[in-house]
């Protein structure tokens, strides 16, 4: 994942007219405009203040949803990755991908408190409640820093052998991370903080966003092949394969729908639904807008939110950037709100 610099531009909310798609439930609500320059990362939901928090590449920027504005802005997180949350210690943590560290705020106030060390470029950001740690995937350290989310102070490196892309808890003592290079998925032990187990993904390639259904112990595992693996936590047995979109980056899983939603910078949408703990199909495909490959949900309303700009042409391949993304227009960023 990749973020460049921004200037925060300006804010408004446009209403928008509803998208008809084959599942016949989520449609676009609103589309809300923030305006500025350059890319983003990760966009993160706390459920303990109803407010969004969008990695921007030298910031985060903050959203309430209930006010409908950008309400706050946490800075100096040079190539900002993710954000997690451990609200039991009024604690939110920011990956810095180009610093090498973790930022850690205070989630009321957003004042930062501390800044940590981690490895090479941390990414995908975590809090794990069943050891009370907040886990960093280092993407070019290929290990993982275990944080205590109580004092910020780093408890422990995993080294994973190979660059890692998400994660997800079971919130019962294991923790899963995606290994893109090697298409595994490795299970680690948050008592021990080792690795117990090593998953293959067979006919899946390149993993990025993982998701959970936690009480059938399904992990749902999208991949740049356009390929959704579901694997069995317990023993990493390949449950279903299913179709997903180009240039897919994060899913979602709604435990109370049972419906695992995967955005794809293609512009769509593809929804997963759980049949039964070994029987998943898709059940619609949304139109969205390129480059909305990352989203958030909030868990009371199941709205979900996503993020993009306007794109245009990319830029030509070089030597470093053998195959570089779209070109963004400046001051077209904007969030947007699906619901039913």
């Amino acid at each position: 994942m990749r973020s460049v610099v921004l200037i925060l531009f300006f804010i408004g909310s446009i209403p928008a007219v509803s998208l008809a798609h084959e599942s016949g439930q989520y449609h676009l609500l609103k589309k809300y405009t923030l305006g500025g320059e350059g890319g983003w990362d990760y966009v993160a939901f706390d459920n303990s203040s109803d407010r969004i928090f969008i990695a921007r590449a030298t910031h985060v920027v903050v959203f309430d949803v209930n006010a409908e504005k950008v309400v706050g802005d946490i800075p100096n997180t040079i190539g900002v990755h993710g954000v997690t949350f451990a609200p039991k210690f009024n604690h939110g943590f920011v990956s810095c991908g180009k610093m090498n560290s973790v930022l850690m705020f205070d989630l009321k106030t957003l004042d930062t408190l501390k800044r940590i060390p981690a490895g090479i470029d941390p990414d995908p950001i975590i809090y794990d409640p069943f050891s009370k740690t907040i886990l960093v995937c280092n993407g070019h350290g290929n290990s993982a820093t275990v944080i205590d989310a109580a004092t910020g102070n780093v408890k422990r490196t995993i080294e994973l052998g190979s660059a890692p892309e998400y994660a997800v808890t079971d919130e019962k003592g294991k923790v899963f991370i995606n290994l893109e290079d090697e298409s595994k998925v490795v299970a680690v032990d948050m008592r021990t903080f080792k690795i117990i187990r090593r998953m293959n993904l067979a006919s899946g390639k390149g993993p990025t966003g993982l998701a959970m259904d936690r009480k059938t112990h399904r992990l749902f595992d999208g991949c740049a092949n356009e390929r959704m693996m579901i694997l069995n936590s317990d023993n990493g047995k390949i449950v279903a394969t299913l179709p997903i979109g180009k240039d897919f980056d994060a899913v979602i899983f709604d435990p109370e729908k049972k419906l695992a939603t995967c955005a794809c910078g293609e512009g769509t949408l593809t929804l997963i639904r759980e049949v039964t703990p070994d029987k998943f199909e898709v059940v619609g495909t949304l139109a969205t807008q390129a480059g909305a490959r990352t989203e958030a949900m909030n868990p009371k309303t199941h709205d979900l939110y996503l993020i993009t700009s306007d794109l245009g042409p990319a830029p030509e391949p070089t030597k470093e950037n053998p195959h570089p993304r779209p070109s963004i227009i400046p001051n077209t960023f904007v969030l947007l709100k699906y619901g039913y």
